[in-house]
């Protein structure tokens, strides 16, 4: 059935304090979607963040973002103050997030709310710790370790405990006890919150649909917990690294420095920890975009140490087998695979053995050397199409950077003469909801005409990313019946 939605971040969200979050903000925002005809919204990651505040380096697959909590809610839970809400220091920039200084007011503040929760005479939270155990006793217990040895991850913990000798953790976990509850109390918190919204957005006939990357980061309570399930050898240290090969983007290639699994190790237990995530997956999300699709066909390997991606070689990964798996443990799921990047056969078999959807990006599709399968003429019904992704230029800033002859085989292609960026946004934007593709994703800065200023992630940089943010008076209502218009036109509502 052909629909269309939205890609917005929750961090970039026009909550106050700081950041986006799980407050009065994001049901507003699923109002403007349903105004809009919409009948998705788009997120990236939800997990807890560190260094470069990226989504995809995360200290847990499973825990959620502290800083998403809505401290509003909590207000009204009796658990804070608005004073004490208003008085700390978010940064005074409503457009970008200024990371260190959310980092030095949430916790502070959320440590509040927690000392006033006497959150263990609280049905719904003993419930919630008991349905989570399994990670949420590690992550809590991780994070607790982590903060006491001023944020350093775990290979640079005493070896006991980067070992996990169990009389250590037992005295780590009664040291830490009242650290240990926090993090378990803002998890219960986060995954309240959340529930709220995303039960919202379906009574109002809005899916979610959320993102999983492929791999985990280093300093992660999952590497610490089950280093077995990683290429990490008996020193700790990984064997290799994820990356992408050297290509016309990057001369060097792309060095992510993720540990790669062990896929014997996960086969042989049925794909246990994976089912367990997905299935967490699907708890917070109606649909899931699966985060470098080709790497279950074949990943990119990096020798441990090396300082580019070029030394790396081809392996191969776990293959149907795995989304059969899935399918036979959880039941026929709703997946998009991100199938972007460099595509051989065999991941195109795959990606056909699944079923899954695939992703057309229109930015990608007009280069004036050769035909590309990102041209709409070249789809299929199943299929996602998006003007562009979150680790790409807006439009405006894209048509504004690509070469003349490029330019000049887009105009080509939507029948124009001349166009200025403005106008071949909105051109583009319609090119993309009239395509067969089943589905249609928007970003929310191409609908308001934005340039590069408004990008999200540009790969394989540090320090400017992730901190774009919507502003109140973005989205007009104007804006709103424009969108809804288009989507009637193309059949998407």
């Amino acid at each position: 059935m052909r629909g269309s939605g939205i890609l917005l971040p929750i961090a970039s969200l026009p909550s106050k304090y700081g950041i986006g979050a799980f407050s009065e903000s994001a049901y507003k925002f699923i109002d403007q979607l349903k105004t809009a005809g919409q009948k998705y919204w788009q997120i990236l990651p939800i997990g807890p963040t560190g260094y470069g505040d990226s989504p995809y380096q995360s200290f847990s697959t499973f825990a959620g973002n502290p800083y998403f909590i809505d401290l509003d809610r909590l207000i009204e839970e009796g658990l804070l103050t608005q004073d004490e809400c208003d008085e700390m220091d978010y940064g005074n920039n409503l457009r970008y997030i200024d990371y260190e200084k959310i980092y030095f007011s949430r916790f502070p503040i959320l440590k509040k709310a927690y000392s006033r929760s006497n959150c263990m005479a609280d049905p719904g939270y003993i419930a919630f710790q008991k349905e989570n155990e399994d990670w949420l006793e590690d992550y809590s217990l991780y994070m607790a370790i982590k903060d006491s040895y001023g944020g350093l991850s775990w290979v640079n913990w005493e070896a006991k405990l980067r070992y996990r000798d169990k009389a250590t953790l037992e005295l780590y976990r009664e040291k830490l006890e009242n650290d240990v509850g926090f993090y378990k109390f803002i998890q219960y918190e986060f995954n309240k919150q959340w529930a709220d919204i995303k039960s919202y957005a379906n009574n109002n006939g809005i899916k979610i649909i959320g993102d999983i990357p492929i791999y985990v980061a280093f300093d992660s309570a999952d590497t610490w917990s089950h280093p077995e399930l990683f290429q990490i050898d008996d020193e700790l240290n990984p064997i290799a690294v994820a990356g992408c090969p050297p290509d016309s983007f990057a001369e060097d290639g792309q060095l992510w420095g993720n540990p790669l699994y062990n896929w014997d190790v996960h086969k042989k237990s049925n794909y246990a920890w994976w089912i367990k995530r997905i299935d967490m997956s699907f708890r917070w999300y109606d649909i899931l975009r699966v985060d470098h699709f080709k790497g279950f066909d074949e990943y990119y390997s990096i020798p441990y140490g090396e300082t580019t991606a070029r030394n790396g070689k081809w392996m191969k990964g776990p293959g149907i087998e795995f989304f059969r798996e899935i399918e036979k443990q959880l039941g026929k799921q709703d997946i998009i695979a991100e199938d972007l990047g460099y595509i051989t056969e065999s991941v195109r078999e795959l990606l056909k053995e699944t079923g899954f959807p695939g992703m057309k990006v229109l930015e990608f599709a007009f280069d004036s050397r050769e035909e590309s399968d990102y041209l709409p003429h070249n789809y299929n019904n199943n299929s996602v199409v998006y003007t562009g992704t979150h680790d790409n230029e807006t439009l405006k800033g894209w048509f504004e950077t690509i070469p003349p002859e490029d330019k000049e085989y887009v105009l080509r292609y939507i029948n124009r003469d001349r166009a200025s960026a403005d106008a071949l946004v909105w051109d583009m934007i319609c090119l993309a909801q009239q395509s067969v593709a089943d589905l249609c994703i928007i970003p929310v800065q191409d609908y308001l005409g934005l340039g590069n200023e408004a990008r999200i992630n540009t790969p394989s940089t540090v320090g400017l990313n992730w901190k774009w943010r919507l502003l109140e008076e973005d989205i007009t209502e104007d804006l709103l019946l424009r969108i809804q218009s288009i989507t009637k036109t193309y059949g998407r509502i």
